[in-house]
């Protein structure tokens, strides 16, 4: 099933470790795209979430793609981790490097604001592109999934499976990410519309996939009667498969992950997982290439841009749900 919203909505930014010249690959790595900045083509920098994780290779995918068309170059960097004193060097070479643009996933919504502000005092365009900040003002530009839709959806997928009700559990990242607690805020609003279902609250895995799993074994020992889990990204959705198998509850537990890359649709055939909800991550990536052209280009870019995402289940993945998986490489 697809939801899809046209403008409206938040903004994530990125960053990597290194620049280099290369294809399009996660990590910290840079790609080019189209005319050299001597050419007289844009000089745009996207700063992942951190390196690695196929949302971001997505949406490194969708930058590439749109930055060739207009003949930009692209450069990539992304953090080992989603940690905000990791993205911030990155963030201040970034700057120092002067780029005409900088598409950013912030990791915090408050310690990542005086590094991007700078970027923008700087002469800058910037564009949010999955997370944002307090004050996202600086910002030409902010584009973002539908993240409480996502989560509602997802509360609606283990309503679905379990319509006698039950305990639910929330795995997300850390507070502060303004997606996740987002995703977390639309599945808890759902919960509490049916009283039959009883939140456990929300636990935080730090990213980590060994404390997701850890958290979800923790919480299966003291509640054996828990009927789902919403596991708020990739990470805290791997790790959580990993609980429900070592705690022997595979099938009886209803899981939820948001973000479809590789390893969690391995997960959904082998029924650890009974739903993904994708997000729709190259369209954010051109979305962001646009405005940050508009902006460039003395146009008026749109200020905010909301997309949609993909519930992908068993059924629909040879389906619709096939074109939502992420990608691994571009």
């Amino acid at each position: 099933m697809k939801w899809s919203k046209p403008a409206l909505g938040l903004v994530a930014l990125g960053a990597a470790t290194t620049f280099a010249l290369a294809g399009c690959s996660g990590g910290g790595q840079t790609a080019s795209a189209g005319a050299e900045g001597g050419d007289g083509g844009y000089d745009i920098a996207f700063v992942q979430g951190v390196a690695g994780d196929e949302f971001y290779i997505s949406m490194q995918c969708g930058i590439q793609d749109a930055a060739e068309a207009a003949g930009a170059t692209v450069q990539v960097q992304g953090p080992e981790k989603f940690d905000p004193t990791l993205q911030k060097p990155i963030v201040d070479a970034v700057v120092a490097s002067k780029p005409d643009a900088l598409l950013i996933a912030p990791t915090d919504v408050t310690a990542m604001q005086a590094p991007i502000q700078a970027a923008a005092d700087a002469g800058i365009k910037v564009v949010l592109v999955d997370t944002t900040l307090d004050d996202p003002s600086m910002a030409v530009s902010q584009i973002a999934s539908d993240n409480e839709g996502g989560g509602a959806a997802a509360f609606e997928a283990i309503q679905a499976a379990h319509p006698e009700g039950g305990k639910v559990l929330v795995v997300s990242i850390d507070p502060g990410i303004s997606t996740s607690d987002a995703r977390a805020e639309g599945f808890e609003a759902a919960v509490a519309e049916d009283s039959k279902f009883e939140s456990l609250g929300i636990e935080y895995s730090h990213n980590e996939p060994a404390e997701a799993a850890r958290i979800v074994t923790a919480a299966l020992q003291a509640h054996p009667d828990i009927v789902g889990i919403f596991a708020a990204n990739l990470f805290a959705a791997e790790g959580t498969a990993t609980g429900i198998q070592q705690a022997g509850k595979q099938g009886a537990v209803t899981v939820v992950g948001f973000d479809a890359g590789p390893a969690q649709v391995e997960a959904l055939k082998n029924d650890v997982v009974q739903a993904l909800v994708a997000q729709e991550p190259a369209t954010i990536g051109q979305d962001g290439v646009a405005q940050a052209l508009a902006a460039l280009d003395g146009d008026t870019p749109e200020e905010k841009i909301q997309t949609g995402f993909t519930v992908i289940t068993k059924d629909n993945l040879d389906g619709e749900g096939k074109d939502a998986v992420y990608r691994s490489s571009c």
